[in-house]
């Protein structure tokens, strides 16, 4: 299969890449069939120095059906040589794993609190916390007469 992907070329810490058109099984940095443009991560994203594609190639190669990778779509996406992928942007991405699952667990607690009043919304959760409370209440009670019939059968 054809695809559409970045090779990385550049120095230690400085990397270049080359987009190329390369059979799938083939390296990444290894044989390529056609290099169709480069990419410089490296420069800020005004400059136009930091991606340069050739679009007729990459027009004629995504007719004879090679595949992107995601990278690379995303590039051809903001150049509009193709449409956006849908899933490109992610926001959470950039924030630290321990530090997304403490935000999303407070997040859905933010979100159930009702937008009422300060004094109701302060009485609300006392109430939900109450009514969590009850029902372990009552399964230690109903354990307490099946442990006392056990007692029972055993005697």
């Amino acid at each position: 299969m054809l695809k559409l992907r970045l090779s990385r070329g550049g120095t230690k810490k400085r990397p270049v890449y080359k987009v190329v058109v390369a059979d799938s099984r083939f390296a990444r940095d290894g044989r390529f069939i056609e290099k169709v443009g480069f990419f410089n991560p490296l420069l800020p994203k005004e400059k136009k120095e930091r991606i340069g594609l050739e679009a007729e190639r990459i027009k004629y190669w995504l007719g004879q059906g090679a595949q992107p990778t995601t990278r690379v779509a995303r590039i051809l996406g903001e150049n509009e040589l193709m449409p956006m992928p849908a899933n490109s942007n992610n926001p959470q991405k950039a924030i630290p794993k321990k530090d997304r699952k403490k935000e999303g667990s407070e997040e859905p607690k933010k979100q159930d609190a009702p937008k009422t009043d300060t004094a109701s919304a302060g009485e609300a959760p006392k109430a939900e916390a109450k009514k969590e409370e009850a029902p372990k209440a009552e399964a230690k009670k109903e354990e307490a007469p099946k442990a006392e019939a056990l007692k029972e059968e055993k005697k």
